[in-house]
């Protein structure tokens, strides 16, 4: 597996064997997949009970602008150190291409061009449920639900010195309009018209009410400056190789074994960034990045390593991780298929399946068995409904067959279950091929469904039959990704949502285990739909529920973000102790959050 992702339907990579930028290189909403499994229509909305922050102090810098000051010059009275290049790698992208386009659903150097150069009107912490002002500096719902006003900073200039007003987010949004390729979070399909009845203020409508476009247009949309892209003919192919943008870096060379950004001189937050350059090094694979890690020659990345101890080990003074959980890696049933549409089945082989070994052996300890809820801990612990505080998931194998007999199913001579038609219990089960770490699981699992009288068959595929087979439902069972967000309504809502999958033979975005139910779907309403707390919670007690006694995907080990980093020359990072951000380099804009956070020791 790679590692990374993704969105309301983003795919989430991080949990896979390779690093996330092996195949996606980014965050919940870079990876390729993205333009086919994004969020499909979304007709359920959220009420976000998120803490607006009031705009983080910014520091004033005395008689220097950023991009002026000398590198390792202290400034007096403060303890930042300015200066210094910071080596950056998301993963093992192979050679570079001169391609900065912020629309672009894959390409190896998003992870330096969104967040980096260009930013978005807020700021999501999916690790604490805050929200911040960013090129917006408020925001405000109508009561129905169906506004969206923005109140934009002022002052904020384009790197090339031009003003940045509210005409270049309704251009930017109208871009996704006019060209839907490029709108990856299907926010049109709810988007009525976009205005903006002054220079510093933008009133989003809604065709029904659509809190969950908060995250959308405000935290996952990336403002472009209209005076420049107003006379792209073709912005989605459009490679955009000289990037203007309102970021605290701008583009300083381009070599395809090499790119670096340095400071933004034009940048909005005085003072900062504290880093004169980023160096984004091309690597082919985890081994040669992970090498030049443990010689202390990179700063900072998200690669996937079997073995992070002996990472920490070379310098435990210095070398650090952290891999928070931020989505779950699911076994996914074709409930249109006999005979996962059987309740019995889907609990039989939830119930024989060995989740600490698949987190042992087939995932090195990293990623631990999830909550049966669905519900990402220890992120969303306030979320988690009270009667399910204590649950997990036991392997009870007796309890499994019992369950297969009621159900109908006999076991014949070789040891497998058949029905009374003599359709036996045998089904092929899909993962990529070389995504070591979960063909791995694939096989774990296999052995554990043998000892129950359940055959599987692990078939390894090529990524895009893999995608094809899950999004046009010709698949039996997949091991693949959920996605992540601000809250558990964006998990449940790409996976239960009816709106979001298809009959058989037909693309579905996400939901790809066909699950469609109306209790789930009026959950989903219910909470979308909704300010009140109270009733939003309700409605996630009652998600909760259908995941832990309906299981219309099985739950099988927590998608983890990968992040390990050094302190021998920067200081100021992430951690458990002060998650002020999604970690790895290849989340955005998670990234320049924790950028512009570092500082030279």
């Amino acid at each position: 597996m790679p590692s990374a992702v993704p969105d309301h339907t983003r795919p989430t990579c991080e949990s896979h064997g390779l690093s996330p930028a092996s195949w996606c290189g980014s965050s919940p909403g870079s990876d390729p997949l993205w333009a086919t499994h994004h969020r499909g229509r979304r007709q359920r909305s959220r009420a976000l009970q998120l803490l607006v922050l009031a705009t983080a102090l910014l520091l004033v810098m005395t008689a220097c602008v950023p991009g002026s000051m000398p590198a390792s010059s202290a400034q007096p009275g403060s303890q930042i150190k300015y200066g210094g290049a910071l080596t950056i790698v998301p993963g093992p992208y192979g050679r570079f291409q001169r391609f900065f386009n912020p629309f672009a659903a894959d390409n190896s150097t998003l992870s330096g061009t969104k967040g980096m150069i260009y930013e978005t009107l807020l700021f999501f912490n999916q690790e604490t449920g805050q929200v911040k002002p960013w090129l917006a500096t408020s925001f405000s719902w109508s009561s129905d639900l169906k506004t969206l006003t923005f109140q934009l900073r002022r002052g904020v200039e384009w790197s090339d010195g031009q003003p940045f007003t509210s005409d270049d987010v309704v251009f930017t949004l109208n871009l996704l309009h006019r060209f839907p390729a490029l709108d990856l979070h299907s926010i049109w399909t709810t988007l009525q018209a976009v205005t903006n009845p002054d220079p510093y203020r933008v009133v989003v409508t809604f065709k029904q009410p659509s809190f969950p476009e908060e995250w959308y247009i405000g935290g996952q949309t990336y403002i472009v400056p209209r005076h420049i892209w107003e006379h792209v003919k073709d912005p989605v192919h459009e490679t955009n190789p000289n990037p203007v943008g309102t970021g605290p870096f701008v583009l300083k060379s381009f070599d395809p074994t090499l790119y670096i950004l340095e400071r933004n001189p034009h940048y909005w937050q005085p003072g900062k960034p504290y880093i004169s350059e980023l160096r984004y090094p091309a690597y082919v694979s985890n081994a040669s990045a992970d090498l030049l890690l443990a010689q202390g020659s990179i700063d900072w990345t998200g690669l996937f390593s079997s073995n992070l101890q002996s990472f920490v080990a070379r310098d435990p003074t210095h070398n650090r991780y952290w891999l928070p959980p931020i989505a779950i890696v699911m076994l996914y049933l074709n409930t249109a298929r006999y005979p996962f549409n059987l309740l019995p089945v889907r609990q039989a082989i939830s119930l024989a399946i060995d989740r600490e070994g698949l987190s042992k052996e087939g995932e090195n300890g990293y990623e631990p068995p999830p909550h049966p809820t669905g519900i990402v801990l220890p992120a969303y612990r306030s979320f988690l409904a009270p009667q399910y505080r204590s649950l997990s998931f036991q392997i009870d194998q007796a309890r499994a067959i019992r369950l297969l007999e009621g159900a109908g199913f006999t076991r014949e001579s070789d040891g497998i279950f058949a029905d009374r038609e003599g359709r036996r219990l045998a089904f092929s089960m899909e993962v990529v091929s070389g995504w070591t770490d979960w063909e791995k699981d694939c096989a774990l699992m296999a052995q554990d469904l043998a000892a129950i009288g359940i055959s599987v068959t692990v078939k390894a595929l090529p990524l895009n039959t893999y995608i094809s087979d899950l999004q046009l439902g010709s698949f039996e069972s997949a091991i693949s990704w959920t996605n992540s967000g601000p809250s558990p309504y964006y998990l449940y809502d790409a996976l239960l949502d009816s709106a979001n999958t298809a009959p058989i033979g037909k693309s579905a975005p996400s939901n790809w285990e066909r699950w469609s139910d109306p209790t789930t779907d009026r959950l989903l309403a219910q909470y979308a739909h909704s300010t009140d707390p109270t009733v939003q919670q309700q409605a996630l007690t009652g998600l909760q529920r259908i995941m832990v006694e309906q299981l219309p995907a099985i739950p099988l080990l927590y998608s983890v973000n990968w992040y390990e980093y050094t302190t021998a020359r920067f200081v100021g990072w992430p951690d458990e102790h002060n998650p002020y951000a999604v970690p790895s380099p290849y989340s955005y804009p998670d990234n320049e959050q924790v950028a512009l956070s570092l500082h030279h020791v």
